[in-house]
C-alpha cells in the first residue's frame, strides 16, 4: 500500500477572527438556525433591555417588527457606554457589539443579576445579522453606529459584524436609553419569520415576572399596524390566574412568598406562587433572571425538596396519614407553580440557558421554600389538611399504577404481550433508526403495513379516536386497551414511571387524515403524550406526518406525470407548473391512497414531510392544552371566538 505522505503543519490551521466563530457554528450560541434561533436573537437583545430595567435603570422596553423584516428593540435605561476604552481604544458600543464576552455583567457592580450573563448576546446577534444599527441616547445626545458584513483588506475576506461607521453624534435628544435595529442574514437562517404570538407571549410573561414595568410590542408588517402593551401590577398572582384560567382550583387564594438567601458570594432572591387544582398532573414554570428554564435545574429541585419537607413535617403534626406516607410527586399532583429566581453568578447549561446548574441554588431554594411553606401551613391549616389528604390519595393511586405497569411487564415476559397481532413490528433493533407510526383507521393501517419499509417502520392502526385524556381520571386512562398497546410498544412507562432510556423507537409519528377528524385525532394523541410521556416531546421524538391533499396527473408523450400538493397554495403552484390538460384527485383520507402512493408521499424518508412537535414555552403549552382540551368551557369559547376565522 502506498504511504499517505500528506503533511499536517501549522499552515493547515485556520485562525478564526473576531466574530467568525459565531458564523461558523451558530448553533453553539443560539441553539439552531431555524425558527427557535430567529426568536432567540430577539430574546438576546431584549434580555439586555430587561436587565437594565430589573436592576433599577428605566421602566419601559419596546419590540418593533418592521416591514423590511428587521427588528428594533428600545429601552429607557442608561444607554451603552459611549466613551473610549483605555486599553482597546474603541468605544463601549463597538466593544459590546464586536467582541465576544464583553459587557457589564461579569461583576456585580453594574448588574446585581442578569439574564444575558455570558456577555455574548449583542455580539452574537451582530455576527448573525446582515446589518445592525445601534443608537444610544445619553447626556442629551444621539450616538449612532452601523455594523455590516464587510470585506476586510487585511484579512482578505468578508468579516461579519464589521463597524462601517464610527460611533457618531447624529442629533440631540431629551431621552435616555438604547435602540438596536438588526436584519438577520438569510445566508445563516433557513427562514426568517418572526411569529407575533411567540413574542407576544414572551412579553406577557416578562410583564408578569416584573410587576410595574411596561412592555410594548408593535407589528408594522401588515396593512394595519398592531400594538399591544403589557403591564401587571399583581405580578405572579396575575400570572397564575392566567395559567389556571381553564382549571378548577382547590383554594381560591394562591400561596405567594418571596425571600432572600445567600451562601458565600452567591445570593438568591426567590419568589414563588403556587395554586392547586383538581388536575392529576403538576405544572411548574420556572425562571432564572427572567430566562425560562424549560429543562428546570437546581432552583426547581430545591423548591420541590423544601416544599415536600414542610408538608411532611406538618402531616406528622396534624396526625395525618399515620398508615400511609406520601412522596413529593404525590403532593404536587394538580399543582401549578411559578418559581422565579434572581441569582448572582448563575451557571446555565449552554448559551441557550435552559437549565440551571448552581448547586448553591438548590440549597438556597430548599431552605427558602421549606421556611415559607412551613409558615404558610401554620396560618392555613384547613387548606393544608386538604392538600395533604389529596397527596395521600395520590400515593394510593401511584401504587395502583405501579401494580398495573408491573402486571403488563409480566404479561410481556410470559409472551402474552398485548401487542400480538395488533402491531406490524420492524425487523431492526437499532432504536435510533426505528420509527413507530400510529395510523388513523384500519383501512389506512392496512395500506401503511403494505407500504412501509419493514426494516425500520412499525405500524399501529388506531381504531377511531382515543379518549380525551385531559378530561379522564387516571384509572380510566391506564385501563384503555389502545393506550396500553401504545405504552407497551414504546416501552418507557408513563408519568413518574417514565424512563427515556427504555424507549424502543427514535421517532414516534402520528399519521392521520388531512381533515377535521384527522386533526382531532392528532390533538388527542398529542394531549396524551404531553400529559403522560412529555419527555418524548421535549427530546424531539414526536412527529406529525403530512399526507397530501391532492394528486395532479397529466398524460404526456413521455408518459404519465404525477405531482402531489399538500395545501391549496401548493395546488395552485403545481397547476401552473404542469400546464393545462391535468386531472385533480382530492384525497378524502389515507385509506384512499394506494400503498405505493402512501410510501412516496408520507412514509418515504427521502420524499416525505414530517412536522416535529416541540415545546418552546412550557407555560404557554400547559395553558393551551388545558384551555383547548379541559373541562372548563367559557375560556375555550372565548378563545375560539377570538381566533377562529368563520
Amino acid at each position: 500500500m502506498e504511504e499517505n505522505k500528506k503533511s499536517y503543519s501549522v499552515t493547515d490551521l485556520t485562525a478564526l477572527e473576531k466574530l467568525e466563530p459565531v458564523r461558523i457554528r451558530p448553533g453553539m450560541y443560539i441553539g439552531s438556525t431555524g425558527s427557535k434561533g430567529v426568536h432567540h436573537c430577539v430574546w438576546e437583545i431584549l434580555d439586555n433591555a430587561i436587565d437594565e430595567i430589573t436592576n433599577g435603570f428605566g421602566d419601559t422596553a419596546q419590540v418593533i417588527l418592521n416591514k423590511d423584516k428587521s427588528v428594533t428593540v428600545i429601552d429607557n435605561g442608561r444607554g451603552i457606554p459611549v466613551d473610549i476604552h483605555p486599553v482597546k481604544k474603541i468605544s463601549g458600543v463597538e466593544m459590546v457589539y464586536t467582541e465576544l464576552h464583553t459587557g457589564g455583567k461579569f461583576n456585580n457592580s453594574n448588574y446585581k443579576t442578569s439574564g444575558g450573563l455570558h456577555g455574548v448576546g449583542a455580539s452574537v446577534v451582530n455576527a448573525l445579522s446582515k446589518w445592525l444599527v445601534v443608537e444610544v441616547h445619553k447626556e442629551g445626545k444621539i450616538y449612532r453606529q452601523r455594523f455590516e458584513n464587510a470585506y476586510d483588506e487585511k484579512l482578505k475576506r468578508v468579516m461579519p459584524g464589521t463597524p462601517v461607521t464610527k460611533l457618531e453624534v447624529v442629533g440631540k435628544t431629551a431621552k435616555q436609553g438604547t435602540q438596536v435595529t438588526f436584519m438577520l442574514d438569510p445566508e445563516v437562517f433557513s427562514q426568517i419569520e418572526y411569529r407575533f404570538e411567540v413574542i407576544d407571549l414572551r412579553l406577557m410573561e416578562l410583564s408578569f415576572q416584573n410587576k410595574g414595568i411596561t412592555l410594548v410590542l408593535q407589528d408594522l408588517r401588515g396593512e394595519e399596524p398592531v400594538e399591544k402593551t403589557y403591564h401587571s401590577e399583581r405580578g405572579l398572582l396575575d400570572f397564575i390566574e392566567y395559567l389556571n384560567e381553564s382549571k378548577t382550583v382547590i383554594h381560591a387564594e394562591p400561596i405567594l412568598f418571596e425571600g432572600e438567601r445567600s451562601i458565600g458570594n452567591v445570593s438568591l432572591e426567590g419568589e414563588v406562587c403556587v395554586q392547586f387544582t383538581d388536575s392529576t398532573l403538576e405544572n411548574i414554570a420556572s425562571y432564572v433572571n427572567n430566562i425560562p428554564t424549560s429543562e428546570a435545574g437546581t432552583h426547581e429541585s430545591g423548591f420541590k425538596t423544601g416544599m415536600t419537607r414542610a408538608f411532611k413535617e406538618w402531616a406528622k403534626k396534624l396526625n395525618l396519614g399515620k398508615d400511609k406516607s406520601f412522596e413529593g410527586d404525590d403532593l404536587r399532583e394538580g399543582m401549578t407553580a411559578i418559581v422565579k429566581v434572581r441569582l448572582s453568578n448563575p451557571m446555565f447549561e449552554g448559551q441557550t440557558k435552559n437549565k440551571l446548574g448552581n448547586s448553591e441554588a438548590y440549597t438556597l431554594m430548599n431552605d427558602l421554600s421549606y421556611t415559607k411553606f412551613y409558615e404558610w401551613i401554620e396560618d392555613h391549616k384547613d387548606v393544608a389538611t386538604t392538600l395533604i389528604n389529596n397527596a395521600i390519595e395520590a400515593a394510593t393511586r401511584r401504587e395502583k399504577i405501579k401494580k398495573i405497569s408491573d402486571a403488563e411487564r409480566k404479561k410481556i415476559g410470559k409472551g402474552t404481550s398485548p401487542l400480538a397481532g395488533k402491531i406490524a413490528v420492524a425487523t431492526s433493533r437499532d432504536k435510533d433508526y426505528l420509527e413507530f407510526i400510529v395510523v388513523e383507521g384500519d383501512s389506512a393501517g392496512g395500506s401503511a403495513k403494505q407500504a412501509r419499509d419493514r426494516r425500520f417502520q412499525a405500524i399501529m392502526p388506531s381504531r377511531g379516536k382515543i379518549m380525551n385524556t385531559e378530561k379522564q381520571k387516571l384509572e380510566n386512562v391506564l385501563s384503555s386497551e389502545e393506550l396500553k398497546i401504545f405504552n407497551t410498544a414504546i416501552g418507557t412507562g408513563t408519568l413518574t414511571n417514565f424512563k427515556l432510556e427504555d424507549v424502543r423507537y427514535g421517532k414516534i409519528i402520528i399519521m392521520s387524515d388531512a381533515d377535521v377528524d384527522g386533526y382531532h385525532i392528532r390533538t388527542l394523541w398529542m394531549t396524551y403524550i404531553y400529559r403522560y410521556m412529555r419527555p418524548l416531546i421535549s427530546n424531539g421524538m414526536l412527529y406529525l406526518a403530512q399526507p397530501p391533499l391532492y394528486k395532479v396527473s397529466k398524460s404526456t408523450k413521455k408518459g404519465m406525470v404525477q405531482k402531489y400538493a399538500y395545501s391549496d397554495e401548493e395546488l395552485d403552484a403545481v397547476k401552473k407548473e404542469i400546464g393545462s390538460g391535468y386531472q385533480i384527485q382530492r384525497f378524502k383520507g389515507l385509506g384512499e391512497m394506494n400503498p405505493d402512493q402512501l410510501w412516496d408521499t408520507t412514509l418515504n424518508p427521502e420524499s416525505r414531510t414530517l412536522l416535529r412537535v416541540t415545546i418552546d414555552d412550557a407555560a404557554r403549552a400547559e395553558r393551551m392544552v388545558s384551555l383547548l382540551m379541559g373541562d372548563v368551557v367559557e375560556p375555550r369559547k372565548n378563545y375560539i371566538y377570538k381566533h377562529a376565522e368563520f
